[in-house]
């Protein structure tokens, strides 16, 4: 079994889909971040950097007790090496696998956060940051663009990869992208979201959070933000 401290985010809606995925069983601890449960000390001692996701894995393969594990990233590769599943089994495989996922977790997780907060949430629109970020995003989406020319999935056949990056394109609107700009990462997206697990993650998630708008108080929060109340 597996505790998945979760809320609704890119990052975690990429280890919810994995599991769905992988069928591996699982419960759902939610840490709802716009109320500050990210700050609970008992969350802090398995996601010391008070983000989410987290998982407790209550079955790891050393059978030394319960192994806790924080970032998305590090989460998606321990879960893959565990079930033998959406990792290649070859080192070229792997090493490109490992590629996309860096990309991800280096390049469009920050940057694309970047836009979201300067375009929707920050107190002050600043149009050097808000162009910035957004021509930023357009070039990561034209990096991937590329890649999957000729390529059903991101590292070739359907990986973690493409776990951690699907959710970071799923608002795309938001971050000012038209993915008829980008056909190759637009066939690949409309696929991807076409599969079960996915589906199903999503899914739970509204079930979770109904996607209800930021309050001045969860920007005080998640933002450090001065807010009028």
């Amino acid at each position: 079994m597996i505790d998945l401290y979760y809320w609704t985010t890119p990052n975690g809606h990429k280890i919810s889909i994995f599991l769905e995925e992988a069928k591996i069983p699982y419960k759902i601890l939610p840490v709802n971040i716009g109320k500050g449960e990210q700050f609970n000390p008992d969350f802090l001692k398995i996601a010391p950097n008070n983000r989410i996701p987290a998982i407790v894995d209550h079955n790891p393969k050393d059978e030394k007790g319960d192994l806790t594990i924080f970032e998305s990233g590090a989460i998606l590769w321990y879960l893959a090496e565990k079930t033998n599943q959406f990792v290649p089994a070859t080192p070229r495989g792997k090493a490109q696998v490992s590629e996309w996922l860096f990309w991800q977790m280096a390049g469009l997780g920050p940057i694309a956060g970047q836009n979201h907060h300067f375009n929707m949430y920050a107190p002050e629109k600043i149009p050097y940051a808000i162009e910035r970020y957004t021509k930023e995003t357009a070039r990561l989406y034209g990096v991937l663009n590329k890649q999957l020319e000729g390529k059903d999935f991101v590292a070739g056949e359907y990986s973690i990869a493409d776990m951690a990056i699907y959710p970071w394109i799923v608002p795309h609107e938001k971050q000012g992208q038209n993915l008829n700009d980008f056909p190759h990462l637009k066939r690949w997206f409309e696929t991807v979201g076409k599969r079960p697990a996915v589906i199903k993650a999503y899914e739970l998630a509204k079930s979770i959070n109904g996607d209800a708008p930021m309050t001045d108080e969860a920007k005080k929060i998640l933002f450090g933000l001065n807010t009028k109340s």
